[in-house]
């Protein structure tokens, strides 16, 4: 593990002049998309339509003409909503979504960052409509998803659920409660990742809107109680009354959506039933992980070390973080490291489809799945390497345990344990390199 260095070439060759038309293609379908994103978000009475998006696309672009409809194939099951904790009252104060529009007024607390580097993507706050009364199916009951396609999961007191990214790309935002406790799940497409947090802060429970706005090409979000600006990547507040604050995140994790309904036939995942018309199962943004497109409205510099658009594992523990690319974790598939103090190790298994490559989610390349976690069990330290003939699996040193990308032991003598996820994000190494300037690197 070494400090990340720079290296930048002031004479662009015929590569980068490519990535630069490259850019400037791939910012225009993103602008498009983000519109396409925003538009049809109305209420709607009518059905789902029959036929699913994800069944016939392969790699054209959605049309653009006309408002995106509705979703795959109806739910076998009736979605239902789940009992949800009521958000505080709205007191608003000191209006970080107003600043924007018309500065600080006196007396407000200093931003986090400068107002002009908080850029608008083009949609009105909730433009981008989050989706706040969430509907769910039983894992065995969907129909709408491609064994590949990503899903973004999460567990809060053993209570599992997932949130398929072709409905996500769309909202970008779930304000949920899970086990009785508050959450926001988010995804930033444009850095390709996801963040959950506890929506409770002080003694208030808050809920989250988008607020049309990006920093460093991220998500900005607001919430609804004082309208405070949140940063998407890095759970603080950055304008407004709040300014400072951080909310708690949650570990997420972006597998397969086979690999875990197998693991979770009786949880919950948020169903196509929104109330919102969109093309779900259709990507918005194809091409944009292309490892020659630019980042879309990024004015920073991209640190030389990779391209703007490599993958990159990111790991942040007490202050310390590490970034683990992608295609070295591919290569070697288990990978153990410190990272503030603690041992973690990160899996990689094939079998996830990038949802930002195709004109379909379930059409992308397969990038596969990655998982952060501690490895012991009860207090016992855990080593593990791939195992042999099995590309999806791995297995401990010590007992011989056969473990998944989800960091369950399903043979062996350990089996029905589990390890302790570690937050970590999928993400792109402009957008990591942004956030987190002084991160380690694993290379």
């Amino acid at each position: 593990m070494i400090a990340r260095h720079v290296s930048r070439n002031p004479h662009p060759s015929r590569r980068a002049a490519h990535r630069i038309v490259t850019g400037r293609i791939v910012m225009a379908t993103v602008a498009a998309a983000l519109v396409l994103a925003a538009c049809g978000g109305t209420d709607s009475d009518s059905p789902a339509a029959e036929e699913s998006p994800a069944a016939d696309a392969d790699d054209g672009a959605p049309a653009v003409d006309g408002a995106p409809t509705t979703t795959g194939p109806a739910d076998r099951a009736t979605p239902e909503t789940v009992p949800q904790v009521a958000s505080s009252p709205v007191d608003v104060t000191l209006s970080g979504l107003d600043a924007l529009r018309s500065g600080l007024p006196d007396g407000a607390p200093e931003p986090l960052v400068p107002l002009e580097e908080i850029r608008s993507g083009g949609p009105p706050p909730d433009g981008i409509p989050p989706i706040d009364t969430p509907r769910f199916v039983p894992a065995s009951a969907v129909d709408f998803l491609e064994e590949n396609e990503p899903v973004v999961v999460i567990d809060v007191d053993g209570e599992s659920r997932a949130y398929p990214i072709q409905i996500l790309m769309w909202h970008e935002i779930v304000n949920d409660t899970i086990a009785g406790v508050p959450v926001t799940v988010s995804y930033c497409p444009l850095c390709n990742s996801a963040v959950a947090y506890d929506r409770r802060l002080d003694d208030r429970i808050l809920d989250f809107g988008t607020s049309g706005s990006l920093w460093n090409s991220a998500l900005v979000m607001y919430d609804r109680q004082t309208e405070t600006l949140w940063s998407h990547f890095t759970a603080e507040g950055l304008v407004g009354e709040l300014t400072g604050e951080r909310l708690d995140t949650l570990p997420v994790a972006t597998v397969a959506w086979g690999v875990w309904r197998d693991a979770n036939p009786d949880a919950l995942v948020l169903s196509t039933e929104t109330g919102f018309n969109r093309n779900y199962g259709r990507n918005p943004y194809p091409g944009y992980d292309d490892i020659d497109s630019s980042p879309f409205l990024f004015s920073g510099e991209v640190d030389g070390t990779f391209a703007a658009m490599t993958r990159i594992v990111g790991i942040e523990l007490d202050a310390d973080a590490l970034a683990i690319p992608l295609f070295r974790l591919q290569e070697e598939r288990v990978v153990e490291a410190a990272v503030g103090g603690i041992d973690v190790v990160a899996f990689w298994a094939p079998g996830t489809a990038s949802a930002l490559d195709a004109g379909s989610v379930a059409g992308g390349d397969d990038i596969g799945a990655t998982g952060v976690f501690v490895p012991e069990v009860d207090g016992e330290p855990l080593t593990f390497s791939p195992l042999s003939g099995v590309d999806d699996e791995f297995v401990d040193d010590q007992t011989g345990s056969t473990w998944s990308i989800l960091g369950r032991a399903v043979d062996g003598p350990m089996e029905g344990s589990r390890l302790d996820r570690v937050e970590h994000l999928d993400t792109f190494w402009f957008a990591w390199a942004a956030f987190q300037p002084d991160s380690a690197l694993i290379e």
